[in-house]
């Protein structure tokens, strides 16, 4: 169980481009992107609370598009969230407001290991940008882990000597109709990381 009451936070009232945390011991988190809530459904599914039942703290790569789904999943365990661009205002949907779980970028440091969260990064390689400096651009550093969400594609993968982490989408799973998706979980013991994805059921 980690020491949260040692977590730090940098986060303010004017969701910051980069919010900082700190966390020590072991931790299971839970990763989920991409709820899309009232779009895809009024509520979350209840697999999805019963499958993060036992987490340590729960982290949302964005597209919540209500700030409410924070207040449902805090139930569950602490949480901290990035704005995807339905969160703040694409296709006339309304901007998500200040809020201090939520920020555009959040940068977690456990026990020396260092996750990055970001609605969007490619996993792949991208014409004309640099890795380094798109790493630089959205966490003002090189992190270990890249949690993103936005593809609504689940993917756990290596680039660059970064795992790169997308858990896909719970509520609109591959862009597909309303339907049981999926989420992710990251286990640190140890300094040592174990990722993976699951299917609700």
């Amino acid at each position: 169980m980690p020491d949260q009451s040692a977590a730090q936070s940098t986060t303010d009232e004017k969701s910051p481009w980069v919010a900082h945390h700190e966390f020590h011991g072991d931790m299971r988190i839970g990763l989920v992107s991409d709820t899309h809530i009232p779009e895809a459904r009024k509520t979350l599914w209840d697999e999805l609370y019963e499958v993060f039942d036992g987490v340590d703290l729960i982290l949302h790569a964005g597209d919540m598009h209500s700030v409410v789904v924070l207040d449902w999943l805090e139930r569950v365990a602490p949480i901290l969230a990035v704005r995807g661009n339905g969160d703040d205002g694409s296709s006339g949907r309304p901007v998500a407001p200040p809020d201090p779980r939520l920020a555009h970028q959040q940068v977690l440091d456990v026990d020396g290991l260092t996750i990055g969260m970001t609605h969007d990064f490619p996993h792949y390689e991208l014409p004309g940008s640099n890795f380094d400096e798109r790493m630089e651009r959205l966490f003002e550093q090189n992190v270990d882990i890249v949690v993103a969400g936005d593809t609504h594609v689940p993917i756990v993968t290596e680039a660059h000597g970064v795992l790169i982490v997308n858990s896909g989408s719970p509520t609109y799973p591959r862009n597909l109709q309303t339907q049981l998706g999926t989420v992710g979980f990251m286990e640190i013991r140890g300094g040592k990381v174990e990722t993976w994805i699951e299917q609700l059921h």
